[in-house]
């Protein structure tokens, strides 16, 4: 992927986020002030979410159950986890084998067994990672905004060079790539806070650089041509005053950093060897080196993804126990290192790393076992072959998720999932509102946030009904 495609997809990928709000009809213009009647004491001030994209089984990662071993002719439902379980830095609680480094800091860290996803009839990755990114189902009259758009509007950057909101590792040149754009933007509250996106992170300093054969100067140029075509040119007849700006401001903020010595953060070969050979297992891992670098220098929100596309990485509709073990190569050292870097350096109490995935799978039941949707899979009652062996279903009642940092308790284990199938919620049961309020409490933002669009509030929470969960807290 050359650093050309890069700045080419950002501004296309920019100005898809204006058009999407117009096409929903926000009247950006008249956006009003969201309302703020009570104070939250921020416990942190930056947000890293590392997104394990295409449904992470949780009997095989974070929330193991009683191990089965392939056998050629196995009963399928005897199946509950196809990795032996490894001990963690607490006592009595296991991870899959494969997670041992991600287990050693769980001691600096909450393990979420209970999150529950959304019921939206026939269960689909856009879908379900729509409602996580935004915490609306879609679709939706207006163009939700993504968390980190939110956060962005709300608080702003902590170094006022580095962009507020930053995607690392997704492309949208795949299988559904116009699905995930809809929640890749900053919906109605404009363009300057959306993502920055950087598709390769270990093309990241190319990201902000102009491309290959234009000095500054030209670049100062065509950055000028382009207000010009915003302001009276055919772009300037699209969208109100409010856009025009904002993604004006977009433009401006992608120039400042272009010229600023905070630059290197992007550039990965400037971090020791010893350290960048530990993150280096792939894209992924380069993205969490990438995300340590940029929360030293002040970024305010950074997602990191494995990446989703169809039938790859965690979507495992077939060689579940095979694919699993491959995956696990590539996010275990970084992340752990990921933590281990922050606490180091002092950043991990004020920062709020999550791990998440839009929802889990088992091997026989599509859905929640009381609401059981069309299969997506045809699983044999009897496995003969390996690429049998592993969880395929798309599974909604029982997920696992991870936090860090940012006033989270350390060294706890919130919620329960049953140790027989189905591996459903039966404690502490949390849903995406909640979690959604979580991190905007951690970060001073309180529930009753919103704009009014179309004559209606528009909350970060739908109808501003999210509640933080408390015990997750220290």
């Amino acid at each position: 992927m050359s650093s050309h495609w890069n700045r080419r997809e950002f501004l296309k990928n920019s100005s898809t986020a204006t058009l999407a709000a117009l096409a929903a009809g926000a009247p950006l213009a008249g956006l009003l002030s969201g309302c703020n009647s009570s104070k939250i004491k921020a416990t942190a001030d930056t947000v890293i979410l590392l997104w394990m994209a295409g449904g992470m089984a949780h009997t095989d990662t974070f929330d193991p159950k009683r191990y089965t071993p392939f056998t050629k002719g196995m009963m399928a439902n005897d199946v509950l986890s196809t990795f032996k379980s490894v001990p963690t830095a607490l006592d009595d609680i296991y991870f899959s084998e494969g997670l041992e480094s991600i287990g050693k800091v769980l001691n600096k860290g909450t393990a979420i067994r209970s999150y529950v996803a959304g019921d939206m009839g026939h269960i689909l990755h856009s879908r379900h990672q729509y409602h996580w990114h935004t915490c609306y189902k879609p679709p939706q009259s207006v163009a939700a905004p993504h968390i980190g758009s939110w956060i962005s509007k709300q608080l702003g950057p902590v170094n006022s060079v580095i962009p507020a909101f930053i995607d690392i590792g997704q492309r949208f040149s795949l299988g559904e790539g116009e699905e995930l754009k809809a929640f890749h933007t900053a919906g109605f509250l404009g363009n300057e806070y959306g993502p920055f996106l950087i598709p390769d992170p270990s093309e990241g300093l190319e990201s902000v650089k102009p491309p290959v054969g234009m000095n500054i100067s030209r670049f100062e140029k065509r950055n000028q041509l382009y207000n010009e075509l915003m302001n009276q040119g055919p772009l300037g007849e699209l969208g109100s005053d409010y856009q025009k700006e904002s993604m004006k401001r977009s433009m401006e903020q992608a120039y400042i950093l272009l010229k600023s010595p905070e630059a290197t953060a992007f550039d990965l070969s400037k971090e020791p060897k010893e350290n960048y050979d530990i993150y280096n297992t792939g894209k992924f891992g380069l993205g969490c080196l990438m995300a340590k670098r940029l929360t030293e220098k002040g970024a305010r929100f950074i997602t990191v993804t494995t990446e989703y596309e169809p039938f790859k990485n965690w979507d495992t509709h077939d060689n579940g126990h095979t694919r699993l073990a491959d995956m696990k190569k590539q996010i275990d050292g970084p992340i752990a290192q990921l933590i281990k870097d922050l606490d180091q350096s002092g950043h991990l109490d004020r920062t709020l790393i999550i791990l998440a995935s839009e929802f889990s799978r088992d091997m026989m039941v599509e859905g929640r076992p009381d609401l059981k949707v069309q299969e997506q899979v045809n699983q044999p009652d009897i496995i003969d072959d390996i690429k049998n062996y592993g969880m395929h279903r798309h599974f909604t009642d029982g997920c696992s998720m991870l936090m860090f940092g940012g006033g989270i308790k350390k060294g706890y284990v919130y919620g329960k999932t049953a140790d027989e199938r189905p591996c459903k919620t039966i404690e502490k049961p949390i849903r995406i509102e909640q979690i959604h309020q979580t991190i905007y409490s951690a970060l001073g933002i309180p529930e009753d946030t919103h704009y009014v669009i179309e004559k209606r509030p528009f909350y970060t929470t739908p109808d501003g009904l999210g509640r933080a969960e408390m015990d997750l807290f220290a």
